[in-house]
């Protein structure tokens, strides 16, 4: 078994490529090729952390991917970031581990902020006003270098609960160009964007329907465990298209869960960004409508990413 280190794992990942085999993953998944086994999850409600470990062969593939993932959330105060973990990619032919992937959790917080290029590209409004973003992260950093090739649009605001965090978001901004505000509630967020991207590790809904303009798209990818939670159910069932990554997993947590639990919506408004990928089902269909993509996440684009990398590192 070959082991490879964060640093050649980043200069492997040839992202059009890992965003081509995560759209490909996600059509698979939503067509039944794939195995995904129940989602392994931790709680360390003592140190503000969590941890979830996932699994996906797709059919016909030579390997498949085990994903160890992790995120204590007080790390950034301690010299730490909030992300950590690995990847195995294993033989589907004898069994055999053949990569260890050290990548400390980048794999997964790219894999995620490219599914949200991938839900933007297919129901962010034409005329994008503001992005708005909700966390200061390194997801939120992310999802905003993805969607500077989903729109032309160089104006942000954002908002965080840490002073610090702020400042270094708005130099992070900055530097790729973007004009910045940062805010102090999540409601001047909604009033002043269109396009919004949930990334915070919230228990606590952080957007209300009424402060949404018509037509804004957002983009939910922080409730990714039992417990999170980012938006009011009512923003959920305002909603008039619903694409989720997976319909199973986010019945079960994420943004959709909660509006489920309190029978706001029910499970055939979930459409799967595999449908829609796939041809089967529509994006956006009108420039009024209020559209939410809830991601908490799927095993199989762990193993999409994983294999796209695994295949550079060993050529």
């Amino acid at each position: 078994m070959k082991v490879f280190d964060k640093s050649a794992i980043m200069a492997a990942l040839d992202v059009e490529l890992a965003l081509q085999r995560l759209q490909e993953g996600f059509i698979a998944y939503s067509a039944g090729k794939v195995q995904v086994p129940p989602v392994q999850t931790f709680s360390f409600t003592q140190a503000n952390g969590d941890c979830c470990i996932k699994s996906a062969f797709i059919e016909g593939s030579d390997t498949f991917t085990v994903k160890l993932s992790t995120g204590f959330y007080d790390n950034p105060g301690k010299g730490l970031d909030s992300n950590d973990g690995l990847m195995l990619v294993l033989s589907a032919h004898s069994g055999q581990p053949l990569a260890l992937l050290a990548d400390q959790g980048w794999l997964t917080c790219m894999r995620t902020a490219l599914a949200g290029r991938i839900v933007a590209k297919l129901l962010a409004p034409n005329q994008v006003e503001a992005i708005g973003i909700l966390g200061t992260g390194m997801q939120a950093r992310l999802q905003l270098e993805q969607l500077m090739s989903v729109t032309d649009c160089r104006q942000v605001v954002v908002w965080g609960r840490s002073e610090p965090g702020l400042q270094r978001y708005h130099a992070f901004a900055e530097t790729l160009g973007f004009a910045v505000r940062a805010v102090s509630e999540p409601q001047a967020v909604a009033e002043a964007a269109n396009l919004i991207v949930c990334a915070t590790p919230s228990r606590t809904a952080l957007l209300n329907p009424e402060w949404l303009q018509a037509g804004t798209h957002i983009t939910a990818v922080g409730a990714d465990c039992p417990g999170k939670q980012e938006l009011d159910p009512a923003v959920v069932a305002s909603a008039q298209r619903i694409i989720v990554d997976s319909a199973a997993q986010c019945s079960q947590y994420g943004e959709v869960s909660h509006a489920l639990k309190a029978g706001l919506i029910t499970h055939d408004q979930l459409t799967e960004i595999g449908v829609v990928l796939a041809g089967h089902a529509p994006g956006r269909e009108a420039h009024e409508h209020l559209t939410l993509a809830d991601l908490t996440g799927v095993a199989v684009q762990d193993a999409q990413i994983a294999c796209s990398v695994f295949e550079k590192l060993v050529r």
